[in-house]
């Protein structure tokens, strides 16, 4: 008997959320020029537009950080979610 829309919704989440609890899901729309990009890149590098997205995130996490450790508790303050830094490449 085939599996309904919900069962195999169900059957997908546990295969991609079994990272020992470290997966969370992320629902968002994007510009179609962002998808498009990100498309290219993840076939640019053979890699997923997941494992794309964490590698610009991390990356772009790196950065701030590094500009927030040279603020007098900059970097405590950016984990705390307590500092706010200008936005230099981030558009509306």
């Amino acid at each position: 008997m085939a599996k309904s829309n919900a069962q195999r919704q169900a059957d997908y989440r546990v295969r991609h959320f079994k990272d020992e609890g470290k997966g969370k899901r992320l629902n968002l729309v994007l510009d179609l020029h962002a998808k498009c990009a990100l498309e290219r890149l993840a076939f640019c590098y053979g890699v997923t537009q997941r494992e794309i997205l964490d590698g610009l995130l991390r990356q772009a996490e790196g950065d701030v950080a590094d500009r927030a450790s040279q603020l007098p508790n900059g970097l405590s303050d950016y984990y705390e979610k307590h500092r706010r830094l200008a936005q230099e490449f981030v558009t509306p």
